[in-house]
């Protein structure tokens, strides 16, 4: 369990072709206190660290990625991408963002990137069936962010939706770098995921 408040921008250093990827990150972790078998979010994907820098080391740990998980992803997994890292939520941390599971929902584009003031506006077009789980003034994490929707409107190919990103989000995670084009790892808010269970039950 996360809460899409990110500690750590990491680097994809290696990536090993097994039956699974072996990706490799570096980060500014001191890896000492994090148990192999721990989880990491990785720009939005929980992983599990099965290999890492011993403690006072520069920090690097390893994750085997599937074939299921690359598919459903944006596409992070490749050497020299950079990823928002945040470790799982431990009991008693402060909540500071939203739940958020590290499941991606979907892969959704950036359509436009405008400034507004000093913060940045990324519009975001999400394909047609998570629409209706996006609601304006909801959260939404966005390659592991937690973000507030600002707006939402619904058009024959899907659905667009606005964030605000603020100076700090910008330099703290991937985000400031976006451009129109690039993918990105969506997961709805989970109150938003088990409504959706419950309509596809109904049916």
């Amino acid at each position: 369990m996360f809460t899409g408040i990110i500690t750590d921008i990491g680097t994809v250093a290696r990536v090993e072709p097994r039956g699974d990827r072996r990706i490799t990150i570096a980060c500014g972790y001191d890896l000492g206190d994090v148990e192999l078998g721990a989880s990491i979010a990785c720009s939005g994907v929980c992983l599990t660290v099965v290999d890492k820098s011993a403690a006072g080391a520069p920090g690097w740990f390893s994750v085997d990625v599937s074939a299921e998980t690359v598919s459903r992803t944006a596409d992070q997994w490749q050497e020299g991408r950079r990823l928002n890292l945040e470790r799982a939520l431990k009991v008693g941390d402060e909540l500071g963002g939203h739940i958020v599971t590290g499941h991606v929902d979907g892969v959704a584009e950036v359509i436009a990137i405008a400034d507004v003031g000093d913060s940045r506006r990324i519009d975001v077009a999400v394909p047609a069936a998570l629409g209706p789980y996006v609601a304006a003034k909801g959260s939404i994490a966005v390659d592991g962010v937690s973000l507030t929707v600002n707006r939402v409107e619904d058009v024959a190919a899907g659905t667009l939706f606005s964030v605000n990103i603020i100076p700090h989000t910008a330099g703290m995670t991937t985000l400031g770098a976006l451009a129109p084009g690039d993918r990105v790892n969506i997961e709805i808010d989970v109150l938003a995921r088990y409504l959706r269970r419950m309509e596809e039950y109904r049916k």
